[in-house]
């Protein structure tokens, strides 16, 4: 009876983390990030070159963004006519553009990115679980079977290949959860691993870390009792996050983002839609970028969000 249980349990988590990655719809860029039709036509009508990034820069001055290509420029889909939040690529077989795209898993016919990641990770969590449970519950058998203790009947060949099969599964599930384990726990994507995401100092393969807790609960949400669920409870809208220190001034006293709340020539605030409030606790709550007390934070900065702040043109 409590084998049964189990087994239920898992297999029913399993399908269910299964359905809503495959049929969750992974979420495009909002209309803040496509162009206007002016906008449009004056793409069209200049150039290739600093021309047309002079119109895109007059686009993306008022939207979060801090990537930019190899070149330093605005990074644009000519594909989905916008300009691209960051973390956010074109999928060639979706051909369309994916908020924090993962990568395209033909196993899904569906994008991993904002929309499902949490149930993508739930579900190697659950065909993991669901793998290992049917070989050691299968285990006893499968020696009785090399052992000559199971009656000459066929059914002992569906026990050696049940195991097998489920054996097999958990290696390989095993080594994938596992790296999708460490991608949240460093905040990365798979496509951020093999290239680095851009900022317009340099490159940082860490920028958007924040810590092992805070990268967690990006992606789990922050109340525990969703975390085992396949529902939605990420954090933030997709098309903008928080970032670590990317350009800090050493001369500068050390506090997140490196903001000084009484300069004068300090990066502006971005008018567009801010981060949720419960994502917004994950600069204030804690230290992430320094090693001052969250008060002493507080006192600095009060409830400035630097994931909302533009460096100036140089």
């Amino acid at each position: 009876v409590v084998c049964l249980v189990a087994y239920h349990i898992f297999f029913m988590l399993f399908v269910w983390s299964y359905w809503k990655t495959i049929f969750t719809l992974p979420m495009n860029p909002s209309k803040e990030f496509h162009l206007s039709y002016s906008d449009k036509e004056s793409l069209e009508r200049e150039p290739r070159g600093e021309s047309q990034q002079e119109v895109l820069r007059r686009a993306a001055k008022d939207l979060p963004i801090y990537t930019r290509t190899m070149s330093g420029a605005i990074r644009y889909c000519d594909r989905c006519r916008l300009v691209k939040p960051d973390r956010c690529h074109h999928c060639s077989v979706c051909d369309k553009c994916i908020l924090k795209m993962d990568h395209h898993c033909p196993w899904v016919n569906n994008c991993v990115g904002f929309s499902n990641y949490k149930f993508f990770l739930l579900f190697l969590a659950y065909s993991l679980l669901y793998c290992l449970f049917i070989a050691a519950t299968d285990l006893q058998y499968f020696i009785k079977f090399w052992t000559n203790g199971l009656p000459d009947t066929q059914a002992k060949f569906h026990i050696m290949f049940l195991f097998f099969a489920a054996a097999m599964f958990s290696v390989s599930l095993s080594s994938l959860f596992g790296y999708h384990c460490w991608l949240v726990s460093k905040n990365k994507s798979t496509l951020e691993v093999f290239r680095a995401p851009i900022f317009r100092h340099r490159t940082d393969k860490n920028g958007f870390s924040l810590g092992f807790s805070k990268n967690l609960r990006q992606v789990f949400g922050d109340e525990k009792k969703y975390w085992l669920l396949p529902v939605f409870s990420s954090l933030g809208d997709g098309c903008s996050f928080p970032t670590c220190l990317v350009n800090q001034d050493p001369e500068q006293a050390s506090t997140p983002g490196g903001l000084n709340s009484t300069s004068k020539n300090e990066n502006h605030l971005f008018p567009a839609k801010s981060l949720r409030d419960s994502q917004s606790h994950l600069l204030t709550d804690t230290p992430s970028w320094s090693e001052t007390s969250a008060k002493a934070e507080k006192d600095k900065v009060g409830m400035s969000n630097p994931a909302l702040t533009m460096e100036n043109e140089t």
